[in-house]
């Protein structure tokens, strides 16, 4: 795990994104790749001629790239990472698939607080599912990623064990890690077995199960997190039973409410 992918785009969340990647790439002992996305208009991303007006749109998106590239290379020259940098005009969710081909780790944001766009979560979704690459997606308010404690929301399903399989690297760096798991019948594989498999990677994990069949998924993981101050939760961002959804439900809310990073994957 040491090609980490970064979203330049001057947006709300950059300044959180960069912090992050920053702080991964140091800790993983990686290649920080940058992907500055000057977005296209919608006009022009869906294909059809809508007059003058996209044309002047991005005119003005490929201004401001241009300037926020200037200012970002400035501070990446100083941080001692080894980066790259490559200028695309897309979609941001387009740009990224693209882009992703070789990443071990792609670093985006939950949901902004305070702007509708870009709409991280749809974008979240579209990495993670069409990539199948680990996506850590940081609040916008987060001030870098500290990796000393990793909480996996286990709920026995592939894509929670494929993600728990890719970020082994990363789970390695952790002093402490905890598998929590809100038993809910569905689970195909238990919190044991994930725990020997990480023991088998010199990862030691304690294993706490609730059975709680009221209280909401993600308000549990959330309140495990809190008691157990908890750096990050690794999560699948698809499964069944009580976390069942097509990119929805528990993962949609934790992208809209999680104060801490969360690293998913498919």
């Amino acid at each position: 795990m040491k090609n980490v992918l970064l979203l330049i785009h001057d947006d709300e969340g950059q300044e959180a994104r960069l912090q992050a990647a920053l702080d991964l790439t140091r800790a993983l002992d990686g290649h920080l790749s940058c992907l500055d996305v000057a977005v296209l208009p919608v006009a022009v991303a869906g294909d059809y001629y809508g007059g003058p007006g996209p044309g002047i749109v991005l005119d003005y998106e490929r201004e401001q790239e241009a300037q926020n590239k200037s200012k970002v290379e400035g501070r990446l020259a100083n941080e001692g990472v080894p980066w790259s940098w490559v200028d695309v005009t897309d979609t941001i969710s387009g740009a990224l698939r693209d882009a992703a081909t070789l990443a071990d780790l792609v670093v985006l944001n939950r949901k902004l607080d305070q702007h509708h766009l870009p709409d991280m979560r749809e974008v979240v979704g579209n990495v993670v599912m069409h990539t199948r690459k680990p996506v850590v997606a940081v609040p916008e308010s987060a001030k870098g990623m500290s990796l000393r404690r990793a909480l996996i929301a286990w709920d026995g399903q592939s894509s929670c064990a494929e993600t728990v399989r890719a970020c082994t690297p990363l789970l390695a760096l952790a002093e402490q890690v905890e598998i929590f798991m809100v038993r809910d019948g569905s689970e195909r594989t238990e919190p044991t077995e994930a725990a020997e498999y990480l023991s088998r990677h010199d990862i030691h994990a304690d294993v706490r199960i609730v059975d709680d069949g009221l209280t909401a998924v993600d308000k549990l993981i959330a309140d495990e997190a809190r008691r157990w101050d908890a750096d990050y939760v690794l999560m699948g961002a698809f499964g069944r039973g009580r976390l069942m959804e097509a990119f929805g439900g528990v993962t949609k809310r934790m992208l809209t409410h999680s104060p801490l990073p969360l690293v998913l994957g498919h």
